[in-house]
């Protein structure tokens, strides 16, 4: 019970990887805000909405508030917030999960499509974390994890509207360590070493279960991250294997989508070399 009666905040949390997220630190003790846009299931290929997750976490016996959350809407984040910290009366933990696709070539990228990945991507995550931060600083504890990558200008190529709201989410959580240190509150970015299983890489085909790992690995790094004392690991960028590596895992043959098969590893952004074009939105 690594994170007993720890809060965490997460987005994108009604399937996937933020579900599993989820679940994962109420294991290890923690009540969870589940956030996301999907309160009635109403898209067979998205499956799943924030009250499931809230009655899965209730069910492993921790507390859960369910929030409907468009994290585009900077007011609506910020009363989420402010709505989760008076129901639990702190937040120890956020999750920066939420995120939309969109890998092309510049010349390929609408305006409206380059809006799209900033506002849900970097925007979104800016938000969330500056109406945090004043809860965390003022209870001196706080951990703050984007879902992005390593900034490496070699991935850029393909994917430029993308990488920089990703980069970008990666250069706000440098900039928290480095600022809120002092206040035991820290921030890092984590990103997988291999394409992960999930409604994005099933429904736009992104892959077969041999290319990838479960969102349990994503899960396992997350908890690893917010076990410590915010102190105690200055914030940085991670790749989760790189992580789980450094806390003792030596075997990653659980998170195999395909037993027996180890799927190919991403450079080290984390950002596939493709010049495919898909929408998670």
């Amino acid at each position: 019970m690594r994170l007993r009666d720890r809060v965490v905040f997460i987005t994108g949390a009604s399937r996937g990887i933020g579900r599993a997220v989820a679940l994962a630190c109420a294991r290890e003790g923690a009540d969870i805000v589940v956030a996301a846009k999907t309160e009635v299931e109403n898209n067979p290929r998205l499956p799943g909405t924030i009250h499931d997750v809230a009655r899965e976490v209730e069910a492993l016996g921790r507390r859960a508030l369910a929030i409907k959350l468009d994290v585009r809407d900077d007011a609506a984040c910020e009363a989420a917030v402010e709505q989760a910290a008076g129901h639990f009366g702190r937040i120890d933990a956020l999750i920066n999960n939420a995120g939309a696709l969109w890998w092309a070539d510049v010349l390929e990228t609408p305006v409206k499509k380059f809006d799209l990945v900033m506002g849900i991507n970097v925007r979104a995550s800016f938000v969330l974390a500056h109406a945090v931060l004043p809860h965390m600083i003022k209870q001196r504890f706080g951990h703050i994890v984007m879902m992005s990558p390593p900034v490496d200008v070699t991935a850029c190529a393909h994917h430029g509207a993308y990488t920089v709201s990703k980069f970008g989410m990666t250069m706000i959580a440098h900039a928290i360590a480095e600022e809120a240190s002092a206040h035991n509150v820290t921030a890092h970015a984590l990103w997988p070493a291999t394409a992960i299983e999930s409604y994005a890489t099933i429904n736009f085909g992104l892959g077969g279960p041999e290319m990838w790992r479960k969102a349990d690995i994503l899960a396992d790094a997350t908890v690893a991250l917010l076990a410590k004392e915010p102190s105690e690991r200055p914030g940085r960028a991670w790749i989760d294997e790189e992580l789980l590596r450094s806390e003792g895992v030596t075997d990653f043959s659980k998170y195999q989508c395909l037993p027996g098969v180890e799927p190919p590893h991403f450079p080290f952004s984390g950002l596939p070399k493709t010049t495919q074009t898909v929408d998670k939105k």
